[in-house]
């Protein structure tokens, strides 16, 4: 289960990273190195823009619960209840 999670939070991180490199650092709307023109024709600019913003926002609310929801199961396992601080045995 870890591991597949793991797997997610790496694709999501991928494609977020993608999405973030899309944008316009201006915000002017998609790159035209990424076929930003026929998108902006499709779409038009706007429409465009307002996707590539909430695809993002979309990408970064996936990955945080993603990594809420490894951390519980990881904790879970582990046997660390909430609230506790796993401490080194002294011996």
């Amino acid at each position: 289960m870890v591991t597949t999670l793991t797997i997610l939070i790496a694709l999501v991180c991928i494609l977020l990273m993608l999405v973030i490199l899309v944008q316009n650092p201006k915000g002017g709307g998609v790159d035209a190195t990424f076929g930003g023109n026929a998108a902006n024709q499709v779409f038009g600019a706007a429409k465009s823009t307002d996707f590539i913003e909430k695809l993002t926002w979309g990408l970064a609310a996936a990955l945080f619960i993603l990594c809420i929801i490894t951390a519980v199961i990881v904790s879970q396992a582990a046997g660390v209840g909430a609230g506790e601080i796993p401490l080194q045995s002294q011996g």
